[in-house]
């Protein structure tokens, strides 16, 4: 039988297993970006909710337990009968070999690693994600020094399995996280 998980408690989940505010901070932005991809590449309003917890649950484990990733994390919600969310988490560890078999499970996919790169290249820009372009972005990721820890094969998969350029992905991520840009720390080194 599943629970109902309100945002709320996936908030307060996440704060309870996630003390440091860099990953809550990242969870925040995934979290944007996945509302948004329900409406660009899921069925729509009524799955906003559904993927937005996706989004901000995808690494709550990481930070306490990372030799666990995301294990904890995904036998939480299957206990809770969150199967949905639970297998898009599996899969986002590409690491399992877990495949990606609906909307969710791509979306996320595409949109965690691009998410985090983004922010990294925000940090680095004095006006932050205010004139971040996907020519940037594009260019940044054949910098393997920078940000090396962000797995682009996984970036150009997600944007492949999407069915979607990759310079189009990259602007519509931009588009979701700027209306947060002071929220999320993407203003650039100009604001600080």
């Amino acid at each position: 039988m599943s629970q109902v998980l309100t945002r709320e408690d996936g908030w307060q989940l996440l704060c309870e297993w996630t003390p440091g505010e860099a990953l809550r901070r990242h969870a925040r932005s995934v979290e944007i970006v996945m509302r948004a991809a329900a409406l660009q590449y899921g069925p729509g309003e009524e799955a906003v909710e559904t993927w937005g917890l996706a989004g901000l649950l995808h690494d709550a484990d990481y930070e306490n337990w990372p030799d666990e990733h995301p294990d904890r994390i995904v036998a939480w919600l299957r206990e809770r009968g969150m199967e949905e969310i639970a297998h898009a988490i599996s899969a986002h560890y590409t690491a399992w070999g877990v495949p990606c078999e609906s909307d969710l499970d791509r979306a996320l996919l595409a949109c965690d690693e691009l998410s985090g790169f983004l922010g990294a290249c925000c940090l680095v820009r004095p006006e932050g994600i205010s004139t971040l372009a996907p020519k940037s972005v594009l260019k940044k990721l054949k910098d393997k020094a920078f940000a090396a820890k962000v797995d682009r094969g996984e970036i150009r998969i997600g944007a492949e399995m999407l069915g979607v350029e990759l310079r189009d992905h990259v602007q519509f991520v931009i588009d979701a996280l700027r209306p947060h840009a002071e929220e999320l720390g993407l203003e650039g080194r100009a604001s600080r």
